[in-house]
Parts: structure tokens; C-alpha cells; sequence
């Protein structure tokens, strides 16, 4: 499947949309969407490129992430997939809200299902697995599309960097032996598409990323 990405205010989140350019079924990965413009810049996507968006996916729950992703399934009548370590997370949006003093009214998400690891997301005919590597968060996922060659991180890897592990639910030690055990064992060329800022491969983070030497 094809990756396009978006770069939305709220952070700077990476929002992702894969394509199965066969059927031009779509999913819409962590909706980072913070007000109107934004959501419309998606939708104008969604209606330029002439796609049928099948699923709205959480990498994990916190609020840059899945903002906009009640509004998603709503919009769009489709499943909103979440682990179901980052139930609570969904259910507290309101309160990271006002924590990071974000003056937008939050939809609280809903997950129609929860994802698993080994569980495979039908996007079309593309497919994506599905990864649990928790210590950023305890549901924190990533989306390997083997066929593709990539994987959406969310914030578990970046270039150079791994996700915070400071807030509450996050595991440091948890999370680096993810990324070694399920990540490292992924080929060398595998694209890494992450939550924030630009993308890497999984064989340059093996050989330099200082907090996995």
C-alpha cells in the first residue's frame, strides 16, 4: 500500500493515510486534526484522490494522536481500531485536553475493536499486522505492512530517538526490548514511518540510534 502523510498542527503529529491503490480503500492512521481547516484538508484528500476510507486506526491514545478520530468515525461510518491497553487513555481525552490547555471541545473516541498482537487490518487488498510494543504507552502499536516494505510507528521509534516514556503508563525498559525483539527483527530496509518528524529505516536505527546501541 501507498503512505501519504500529513503534518498537523497539534505537535507537529504525523497523520498517515494508506492506500490500497487497487480498490482505493483507504485507512486513516492516528487523526491528528485539530480544527476545521484540518479535517477539511482530509476530506478534500479523501475526495481528490477518490478513496473509500474503510478503518480509522490508533497507533495509541494519547490526545495528538486520536483527536480528531471520534470525529473520523463518525464522518466517515467506519471501525475505529485501538489496543485495548490504551482504554483508559481514550476515555481520559477531555482531561489531557485541559492538561496541555487545548481550548477545542474533544470527542472521546470510541474503539469499535480492539487490536491484538498478530491481528492482520484488511485495507483493501493490503494488509497490515499488527505489532503490541508497549512503554510509550501500554497499548502503543505498530502497523507493519510487509508487502510495502514499512511500518507506522506511531511513537515508539523515531530517527534517532524512541517514544517519552514518562508519562503515565510508559515502561522504559519495556519499550526498548519491543523495539529490539519485534522491530530489530524486521529487514534492514523496512521504512519507518513515525509520529513525529522524518521517516528512517529500521537498519540505520539498528546501527546508530543511541538509545538502542
Amino acid at each position: 500500500m501507498k503512505v501519504y502523510k500529513f503534518t498537523f498542527s497539534l505537535f507537529g503529529i504525523n497523520t498517515y493515510v494508506t492506500v490500497d491503490e487497487a480498490t482505493r480503500s483507504c485507512a486513516i492512521i492516528d487523526p491528528g486534526m485539530i480544527n476545521e481547516e484540518e479535517r477539511g484538508a482530509m476530506l478534500n484528500f479523501v475526495a481528490r484522490e477518490k478513496l473509500t476510507v474503510t478503518h480509522v486506526i490508533n497507533t495509541h491514545m494519547h490526545i495528538d494522536h486520536a483527536i480528531s478520530s471520534e470525529w473520523c468515525r463518525r464522518e466517515f461510518n467506519v471501525p475505529l481500531l485501538a489496543h485495548e491497553g490504551d482504554f483508559a487513555l481514550g476515555l481520559d481525552m477531555k482531561r489531557q485536553a485541559q492538561m496541555f490547555g487545548i481550548p477545542v471541545e474533544v470527542l472521546e473516541p470510541q474503539a469499535t475493536r480492539y487490536l491484538q498482537e498478530g491481528d492482520v487490518i484488511e485495507v483493501g487488498e493490503g494488509r497490515l499486522e499488527v505489532l503490541h510494543v508497549p512503554g510509550h504507552s501500554p497499548g502503543s502499536v505498530v502497523l507493519y505492512d510487509p508487502a510495502g516494505g514499512y511500518i507506522i510507528a506511531g511513537d515508539v521509534l523515531f530517527e534517532g530517538s524512541i517514544g517519552r516514556t514518562d508519562l503515565p503508563g510508559g515502561n522504559h525498559r519495556q519499550l526498548l526490548s519491543g523495539i529490539k525483539e519485534k522491530l530489530f527483527a524486521l529487514p534492514d530496509t523496512t521504512a519507518v514511518h513515525p509520529g513525529h518528524g522524518p521517516a528512517t529505516t529500521i537498519g540505520r536505527e539498528r546501527l546508530s540510534n543511541p538509545f538502542l546501541r
